[in-house]
């Protein structure tokens, strides 16, 4: 026996149009096979020579005489998996027997003439020929696959890219996904919900193994892929094709710059600016001092996760990072501040990532406090309006922009002064203007009872001697409230910067808000005239 043995299967077909070999199939199923390599033999008995998927080429020395023989011999070669026999006719035999051509049928092993002019080494040589062309192809797809996955690693937002990038390579459909099964980055031609649910059961099952899981469904090959790291992560793919050697050499690398991705030392990695700034600070620089080093204008983020996560948040943190192109973030829970350098470009859309943001117009390091305060009302607009994203307008139409925060924060603590030294007052005035005057909502809201919400804005506005069912003094009141220093609440405020303590995500109380509406406008149940909800 003799002949290259690969991994890369060479088609029958394409031996039997090889240009000079002159083969011809005369027996066995039409449908076509693959061959790992060439053998000649001429024993009786050559089964424990042989491999799957071998061509097997005979001049007929060994062949019985009897068709008994024939049958068992052709059995035997069809049973140890051969893709197809060879059959060179003379010096032996001037043509194929007819009883080898009938066992070869009966058997589905494919029968190949070979003429007499064609050395049997000719076509072990064309095998050779065709295995190291098919080789040659599968290399440069590899290569031109993995160029393409590192150009995408290079790129903002590299996680998606990369998935992207794959899911054009494979030509399927891709996923990455954390440890609750939540999909973070997915591309590619959207399956059906039944083959993206198996995805991503597959992936779940796949978050406590090492290896690769596979399954099918109707059409589809569906595969799974742990992401090593700190963090359990999940690769999930869907394919209309099996996943060729080259796709899974390709997957592979795409596994390892996600694993590398989604990495906390690498999304949230630090430069030598970044450095500098942190020892300015550690050594009594001032915020205002060392932001220059980094940018001299910002955009100020504020962040709530809204969707189940796994409890370790750091993949997300570092895929968050990366949409952001910035490694300035502090995550708190479900909560997130950052500060983005100005000249970056905020993404678009983070839904895929779980989270509602709110981003301030770009400011200047000195007015820091004023993005703060931009990006919670951004937020708090956005939640309410059930967006993922928020923006501060770079031009401020509203009536906020009239006053600087510090002109505004003292009109705040004139007009509720009567009320902050009651902070229950306080939340309470906060979430019935927040509901539109609502007292079911605000009670349900504040858990009490409605007649608590009652009595306690009567006494709202007995000490500040305004009738509340003027739309004049709702609006004046939120203004104020927004801008009502924490301080001012006696202690029970958490707001940020110079903005008010009770905005989207702090409150009076510490208790986080996300009633939708201004508070200040009118409506069914605003109580502005009429009504059983419109008496206080």
């Amino acid at each position: 026996m003799d002949g290259p043995s690969t991994s890369i299967g060479v088609p029958l077909r394409a031996l039997l149009d090889f240009p000079g070999l002159g083969l011809q199939q005369v027996a066995g199923p039409a449908g076509d096979r693959f061959v790992t390599c060439v053998g000649i033999t001429e024993l009786e008995d050559p089964t424990r020579y042989l491999v799957a998927g071998q061509l097997l080429l005979t001049a007929g020395v060994p062949l019985p005489v009897d068709d008994a023989g024939i049958d068992a011999y052709t059995r035997r070669v069809a049973d140890a998996e051969t893709a197809a026999l060879g059959f060179g006719v003379d010096p032996v035999y001037h043509d194929v027997p007819a009883h080898l051509a009938e066992a070869c049928d009966r058997y589905g092993l494919p029968l190949l003439r070979i003429p007499a002019e064609t050395p049997f080494v000719a076509i072990n040589q064309a095998a050779y020929t065709i295995m190291a062309e098919a080789r040659f192809r599968e290399l440069r797809q590899i290569s031109s696959g993995q160029s393409a996955l590192a150009t995408a690693a290079g790129r903002r937002n590299a996680p998606q890219a990369v998935v992207t990038q794959l899911a054009g390579q494979v030509d399927g459909w891709v996923a990455l996904f954390d440890g609750n099964g939540n999909e973070m980055f997915t591309a590619g031609r959207l399956p059906s919900p039944a083959a993206r649910t198996g995805v991503r059961h597959l992936a779940e099952t796949q978050l406590t193994h090492s290896t690769a899981a596979v399954d099918h469904q109707p059409g589809l090959h569906l595969i799974a892929h742990t992401v090593p790291g700190t963090v359990p992560l999940a690769l999930g793919i869907a394919t209309p094709a099996p996943p060729t050697p080259a796709h899974h050499s390709i997957t592979a690398s795409a596994v390892t710059l996600l694993s590398l991705l989604t990495s906390p030392r690498y999304a949230l990695g630090s430069d030598g600016q970044s450095a500098a700034a942190l020892v300015r600070l550690l050594l009594g620089h001032s915020p205002t001092e060392v932001a220059p080093l980094l940018s001299d204008r910002w955009t100020v983020v504020h962040g709530t996760l809204t969707t189940t996560t796994h409890d370790e948040p750091t993949a997300h943190l570092a895929a968050l990072a990366s949409a952001l192109g910035t490694p300035y973030l502090d995550l708190t829970g479900r909560t997130l501040h950052a500060l983005i350098p100005a000249d970056a470009t905020s993404p678009d859309d983070t839904s895929h990532l779980g989270w509602t943001l709110g981003f301030s117009a770009p400011v200047p390091t000195s007015d820091l406090p004023l993005g703060n305060v931009q990006a919670e009302r951004a937020l708090h607009r956005a939640l309410a309006a059930g967006q993922r994203i928020g923006r501060h307008p770079t031009t401020d139409p509203s009536f906020d922009a009239l006053l600087t925060p510090e002109a505004a924060a003292t009109h705040a603590r004139a007009r509720l002064g009567p009320l902050t030294a009651d902070p229950v007052l306080l939340e309470t005035l906060w979430t019935w203007l927040a509901h539109h005057g609502s007292w079911d909502r605000t009670a349900d809201a504040l858990q009490v009872h409605r007649n608590t919400v009652r009595q306690r804005i009567g006494k709202v506005g007995r000490l500040l001697g305004e009738d509340l069912q003027e739309p004049d003094v709702r609006m004046e009141l939120w203004f104020a409230l927004r801008w009502l220093p924490p301080e001012s609440g006696s202690g029970a405020g958490s707001g940020s910067g110079s903005g008010s303590g009770f905005g989207a995500g702090s409150g009076v109380g510490g208790r986080s808000r996300s009633a939708s509406g201004s508070g200040a406008g009118s409506g069914a149940e605003s109580g502005s005239g009429s009504g059983p909800e419109g008496r206080v």
